[in-house]
């Protein structure tokens, strides 16, 4: 959604219809695919009436002093691999920002929160062959923008 208080209401959104919602659940699929739909698609309507463009709802939480926010913290790793990782993160969720959209949300589904095909295919309404095309379109994209970042950093030091 892009900051946190517009992300608390649409959580709050999405909740409400999904209570209101529920004696239409028809357990044709997992009930988190069921909801994971109705969150996704109140973000959208939200963000189409702002007029915003879709940025993915993993993007990164950047905190007042300008560090990254992690989700799941490993606290077995030396500082400097966890400086390492944020970095790495933070270069990925910007590289994922300037794939397609409908490549970008697959490929978040799938790779970021584990959604297997056939729930995507139920999140998203498109057949499952098309959600294998455009997870391998949207991968492909993410490797190409991350490979011409790191051949434009090593040209910056040379």
């Amino acid at each position: 959604m892009g900051n946190e208080e517009d992300a608390k209401d649409m959580t709050q959104e999405a909740l409400i219809k999904v209570y209101k919602n529920l004696k239409g659940f028809r357990m044709d699929s997992s009930f988190s695919t069921w909801m994971y739909r109705i969150v996704m698609n109140t973000c959208k309507d939200e963000l189409r009436k702002k007029k915003m463009k879709v940025i993915s709802i993993d993007q990164p939480i950047t905190t007042s002093d300008g560090q990254m926010q992690m989700d799941i913290e490993d606290k077995g790793l030396k500082p400097d691999e966890i400086v390492e990782s944020r970095e790495t993160q933070k270069e990925v969720h910007e590289a994922l920002q300037a794939v397609s959209e409908t490549n970008r949300v697959v490929v978040v589904l799938r790779d970021i929160k584990g959604f297997s095909y056939s729930e995507i295919s139920d999140i998203i309404d498109v057949p499952v062959g098309t959600i294998k095309s455009r997870i391998n379109r949207g991968r492909q994209e993410l490797k190409n923008i991350l490979m011409n970042k790191r051949k434009q950093s090593i040209n910056e030091v040379f």
